[in-house]
């Protein structure tokens, strides 16, 4: 969306990543100025996809352009607008599918409800909206909530190294054997 969006041209975001860009954008954008769709409200089960919702975005993003005038690639005047709607419907749809799968696990007995915990890494994690939002979630339902500080949620790589490193430490070992294995440090 911020690829789309043209947000390294926006004055305000161009030395930001896009999911950064967005967020920073949508503090002072109005959510309720542009509609979008949430994506698989058909769909009863916990799967997450944001290729529908994508698409809605591309398409209200071509439509603002005819509307204003404008080529792709030039700054929209309600990009803010757009910037809260999107980052809302994503945090919404988030949401919508952890809460199931939290309900999932209660009725299966995957968890226990005296310390059910819902866990919140990677990139999507250094989200406040995001974050405040499962958060929220969490209390509601009797969850503990953790979430790493925001500058170990930049990069799902540092989840994976994480893991790899508590593995080590419980002496479970991180692989089998390294034969066979080639690697290259930078």
């Amino acid at each position: 969306v911020a690829r789309r969006l043209s947000l390294r041209k926006h004055p305000e975001c161009h030395s930001m990543a896009g999911g950064k860009a967005i967020e920073h954008l949508a503090q002072t954008g109005n959510r309720e100025q542009i509609t979008l769709r949430l994506p698989m409200q058909r769909y009863r089960n916990c799967d997450f996809s944001f290729s529908g919702l994508q698409n809605i975005v591309n398409n209200t993003i071509t439509q603002k352009e005819k509307e204003e005038g404008i080529q792709e690639g030039e700054i929209l005047s309600c990009v803010k607008d757009i910037a809260a709607a999107v980052q809302h419907a994503v945090t919404v749809h988030i949401m919508q599918r952890t809460y199931r799968a939290m309900l999932f696990c209660m009725k299966n007995s995957i968890l226990s409800s005296k310390n059910a915990t819902l866990v919140v890494s990677g990139g999507v994690a250094s989200n406040q909206y995001i974050q405040k939002g499962l958060h929220t979630l969490a209390d509601v339902n009797d969850f503990a909530f953790l979430c790493p500080p925001p500058r170990l949620c930049t990069d799902n790589g540092v989840m994976i190294a994480w893991n790899g490193i508590e593995r080590l430490r419980a002496g479970l070992g991180v692989l089998h054997s390294t034969e066979g294995i080639r690697y290259q440090p930078k």
